[in-house]
């Protein structure tokens, strides 16, 4: 099912536009820059979903990016520092990847919680995401990661996650193949502004990727977001740092 839900998404993609290649590296430079940031101690977790399940949740003019005939569900907790004006806070996304209208290769979010509220409110209204605020903690103890999150009212607090991993070693280059940088590599945003499709660039060095092992996950923010809740133990990767630059909403 899987299989053929991808090669009919593949053949609607090939009439219509031409689908850009997915490379390590930011191919396009973020020439305005409305705030740079630093990404800490990052944890992409990913499960595989049928097509069918996720394409509805987008809105048109996005198309579902799949990798061998899946939808993929990354949920990703992570620490961002070194925002202007604001102490670093915890975030976690919820997302899937899609093609746009140019055939760019990019990200949606079905949610983002982060623990400052300036932050939630100041992304609604530059960005249009789904912020929602959250009580959330990330902290290193002996050798392992724990992320804590459980969003605020007026938002249900019955929303979180718990999660602990414990990072590896980096990937050397020659390790990482097209599935890797399938789910990690990605350097556009969609979201929708005032009822078109908007978009954000994003630019930063190729991920210093690493392996990771989950050692607990509790979660219902998949659930949340309208989908059904991920089936096995999802594909892990770590990041212990990143320094990006984000680009000024536009719209097409």
């Amino acid at each position: 099912m899987f299989f053929v839900s991808s090669l009919l998404a593949e053949a609607a993609t090939a009439s219509r536009i031409e689908v850009r290649p997915i490379v390590p590296r930011a191919s396009q430079a973020v020439t305005r820059v409305a705030m740079s940031q630093t990404w800490r101690r990052l944890t992409f977790l990913h499960w595989p979903y049928e097509p069918a399940l996720v394409q509805p949740l987008l809105p048109p003019g996005l198309l579902l990016d799949t990798f061998d005939g899946a939808a993929w569900i990354g949920l990703v907790p992570f620490e961002i520092h070194n925002l202007r004006g604001l102490p670093h806070f915890p975030e976690t996304n919820l997302r899937t990847y899609v093609i746009g209208p140019d055939g760019s290769r990019a990200v949606w979010f079905f949610s983002l919680d982060a623990a400052r509220l300036a932050a939630v409110l100041g992304a609604r209204v530059a960005y249009h995401l789904p912020y929602f605020w959250a009580t959330m903690a990330v902290t290193p103890q002996n050798g392992t990661i724990h992320y804590r999150s459980r969003r605020k009212r007026p938002h249900s607090t019955g929303v979180i996650s718990d999660i602990v991993v414990q990072p590896g070693g980096l990937f050397a280059g020659e390790e990482l193949g097209d599935r890797d940088h399938f789910l990690t590599a990605r350097y556009r945003l969609y979201t929708l502004i005032r009822g078109r499709l908007g978009y954000a660039q994003i630019e930063h060095e190729p991920w210093p990727l690493a392996r990771a092992t989950v050692v607990t996950l509790d979660q219902n923010i998949i659930e949340a977001a309208g989908l059904p809740a991920p089936e096995g133990q999802p594909l892990v990767h770590y990041a212990p740092e990143i320094d990006v630059k984000v680009g000024c909403a536009g719209i097409g």
